[in-house]
Protein backbone atom coordinates (compact mmCIF):
# COMPACT_ATOMS: atom_id res chain seq x y z
CA UNK A 1 0.00 0.00 0.00
CA UNK A 2 1.38 3.36 -1.00
CA UNK A 3 0.95 6.44 1.15
CA UNK A 4 0.33 9.62 -0.83
CA UNK A 5 1.43 12.91 0.58
CA UNK A 6 -0.67 15.96 -0.11
CA UNK A 7 1.46 18.96 -1.02
CA UNK A 8 0.36 22.43 -0.17
CA UNK A 9 1.68 25.34 -2.29
CA UNK A 10 4.29 26.21 0.35
CA UNK A 11 5.71 22.68 0.25
CA UNK A 12 5.99 22.84 -3.55
CA UNK A 13 7.78 26.18 -3.35
CA UNK A 14 10.40 25.06 -0.83
CA UNK A 15 13.89 24.94 -2.24
CA UNK A 16 13.09 27.43 -5.00
CA UNK A 17 14.77 30.35 -3.25
CA UNK A 18 14.12 32.62 -0.33
CA UNK A 19 11.39 35.19 -0.61
CA UNK A 20 13.57 37.61 1.35
CA UNK A 21 16.86 37.17 -0.51
CA UNK A 22 16.44 40.21 -2.74
CA UNK A 23 15.02 42.64 -0.19
CA UNK A 24 18.31 44.36 0.60
CA UNK A 25 19.13 44.73 -3.09
CA UNK A 26 15.63 46.09 -3.75
CA UNK A 27 16.03 48.67 -0.97
CA UNK A 28 19.52 49.64 -2.13
CA UNK A 29 18.21 50.26 -5.62
CA UNK A 30 15.37 52.43 -4.32
CA UNK A 31 17.61 54.42 -1.98
CA UNK A 32 20.17 55.10 -4.71
CA UNK A 33 17.40 56.08 -7.11
CA UNK A 34 16.03 58.60 -4.61
CA UNK A 35 19.50 59.98 -3.90
CA UNK A 36 20.24 60.24 -7.62
CA UNK A 37 17.23 62.48 -8.29
CA UNK A 38 18.64 65.68 -6.73
CA UNK A 39 22.19 64.83 -7.79
CA UNK A 40 21.11 64.33 -11.41
CA UNK A 41 19.14 67.58 -11.38
CA UNK A 42 22.18 69.40 -9.97
CA UNK A 43 24.45 67.79 -12.56
CA UNK A 44 22.26 68.63 -15.56
CA UNK A 45 21.53 72.19 -14.37
CA UNK A 46 25.21 72.90 -13.78
CA UNK A 47 26.56 71.21 -16.92
CA UNK A 48 24.14 72.61 -19.52
CA UNK A 49 25.49 76.20 -19.28
CA UNK A 50 29.02 74.85 -19.63
CA UNK A 51 28.23 73.35 -23.03
CA UNK A 52 28.33 76.78 -24.63
CA UNK A 53 31.29 77.95 -22.54
CA UNK A 54 34.91 77.23 -23.20
CA UNK A 55 37.36 74.82 -21.66
CA UNK A 56 38.48 77.34 -19.04
CA UNK A 57 34.90 77.71 -17.78
CA UNK A 58 34.74 73.95 -17.28
CA UNK A 59 38.06 73.95 -15.43
CA UNK A 60 36.77 76.75 -13.18
CA UNK A 61 33.57 74.78 -12.56
CA UNK A 62 35.52 71.66 -11.74
CA UNK A 63 37.80 73.66 -9.46
CA UNK A 64 34.91 74.46 -7.13
CA UNK A 65 35.03 72.29 -4.01
CA UNK A 66 31.26 71.85 -3.83
CA UNK A 67 31.20 70.57 -7.41
CA UNK A 68 34.02 68.12 -6.66
CA UNK A 69 32.18 66.84 -3.58
CA UNK A 70 28.87 66.47 -5.41
CA UNK A 71 30.53 64.75 -8.37
CA UNK A 72 32.33 62.40 -5.99
CA UNK A 73 28.93 61.49 -4.51
CA UNK A 74 27.15 61.32 -7.86
CA UNK A 75 29.51 59.01 -9.76
CA UNK A 76 29.78 56.09 -7.31
CA UNK A 77 26.06 56.20 -6.60
CA UNK A 78 25.32 56.21 -10.33
CA UNK A 79 27.55 53.20 -11.02
CA UNK A 80 26.28 51.32 -7.95
CA UNK A 81 22.69 51.88 -9.06
CA UNK A 82 23.62 50.73 -12.55
CA UNK A 83 25.32 47.59 -11.18
CA UNK A 84 22.23 46.71 -9.12
CA UNK A 85 19.97 47.07 -12.15
CA UNK A 86 22.23 45.06 -14.44
CA UNK A 87 22.52 42.30 -11.83
CA UNK A 88 18.74 41.99 -11.68
CA UNK A 89 18.63 41.71 -15.46
CA UNK A 90 21.34 39.03 -15.42
CA UNK A 91 19.53 37.07 -12.69
CA UNK A 92 16.18 37.28 -14.45
CA UNK A 93 17.16 36.56 -18.05
CA UNK A 94 20.22 34.33 -17.99
CA UNK A 95 19.40 30.63 -17.65
CA UNK A 96 22.69 28.89 -16.91
CA UNK A 97 24.07 29.42 -13.41
CA UNK A 98 27.66 29.69 -14.66
CA UNK A 99 26.64 32.43 -17.10
CA UNK A 100 24.82 34.30 -14.32
CA UNK A 101 27.83 34.17 -12.03
CA UNK A 102 30.19 35.28 -14.81
CA UNK A 103 27.88 38.14 -15.78
CA UNK A 104 27.45 39.31 -12.19
CA UNK A 105 31.20 39.28 -11.54
CA UNK A 106 31.84 41.12 -14.82
CA UNK A 107 29.21 43.73 -13.97
CA UNK A 108 30.70 44.30 -10.51
CA UNK A 109 34.26 44.58 -11.84
CA UNK A 110 33.27 46.90 -14.69
CA UNK A 111 31.29 49.21 -12.42
CA UNK A 112 34.06 49.25 -9.80
CA UNK A 113 36.66 50.04 -12.47
CA UNK A 114 34.53 52.85 -13.91
CA UNK A 115 33.90 54.27 -10.44
CA UNK A 116 37.59 54.32 -9.54
CA UNK A 117 38.59 55.78 -12.90
CA UNK A 118 35.93 58.48 -12.61
CA UNK A 119 36.90 59.46 -9.06
CA UNK A 120 40.58 59.63 -10.03
CA UNK A 121 39.63 61.86 -12.98
CA UNK A 122 37.52 64.10 -10.75
CA UNK A 123 40.22 64.50 -8.12
CA UNK A 124 43.04 65.25 -10.57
Amino acid sequence: MRCYQIQIPLARARGLGSARSGASQWWAQRVTAIALVPLTIWFVVSIVPLMAAGHQAFLDWRGSRINVVLLTLFVPMLFYHMALGLQVIAEDYLRRESTKITAKISIQLACLTLTIASIVAILR
